[in-house]
């Protein structure tokens, strides 16, 4: 059975916390590779070269690449789905992932272009009140993915390899109420 590819698209993201965080949850939610465009991200790192120190030993099998183009980075069997508000949009709690997707957001400060958008297999839209932040729409739509799957990821092992090494506490019992 073929293994399922999941990449981000980020167009011409601002800010690097928002990048890093990007970058956070691909690494907890088993993501292949991120990609952006524009030059903002790395104009904005160049200035401060401290800014993306991410948790790297989540993410650190991710590449992040700067490419010209996101869909030319969209490989054979692999759906393009954009996330943005757009008018006939599918709410995500109604949307059914693809098994290979490239999950693509607009920037911060703006949306993702009409070309873009019409080219996407699927467009989807979390149902808030008003935008969300870059990073927590990415880690809103990968834990969507995540818990539509059907993987198992409820476990207690799941729990020991993904706890910090300062975390050592056990459900003992609950309160009866």
């Amino acid at each position: 059975m073929k293994k399922s590819t999941i990449s981000i698209g980020l167009s011409n993201p601002k800010s690097p916390e928002n990048v890093g965080s990007v970058m956070r949850a691909a690494g907890n939610f088993r993501v292949d590779s991120v990609f952006y465009t524009g030059d903002r991200y790395p104009r904005a790192v160049a200035l401060n070269p401290d800014i993306p120190k991410m948790s790297r030993s989540v993410s650190e099998d991710v590449p992040l690449v700067g490419v010209e183009s996101l869909l030319d980075e969209v490989v054979d069997g692999m759906q393009v789905v954009c996330v943005e508000f757009a008018e006939n949009a599918t709410p995500l709690t109604e949307f059914q992932h693809p098994e290979s997707a490239f999950y693509l957001f607009g920037p911060e400060d703006g949306t993702l272009s009409q070309s873009i958008i019409d080219r996407a297999d699927a467009v989807v839209y979390i149902p808030t009140v008003g935008c969300m932040n870059l990073a927590a729409t990415v880690n809103v739509l990968l834990y969507d993915r995540m818990v539509k799957s059907s993987e198992n990821h409820a476990s207690e092992s799941l729990i020991r390899e993904s706890r910090d090494r300062n975390n050592n506490i056990k459900v003992r019992g609950l309160r009866k109420n």
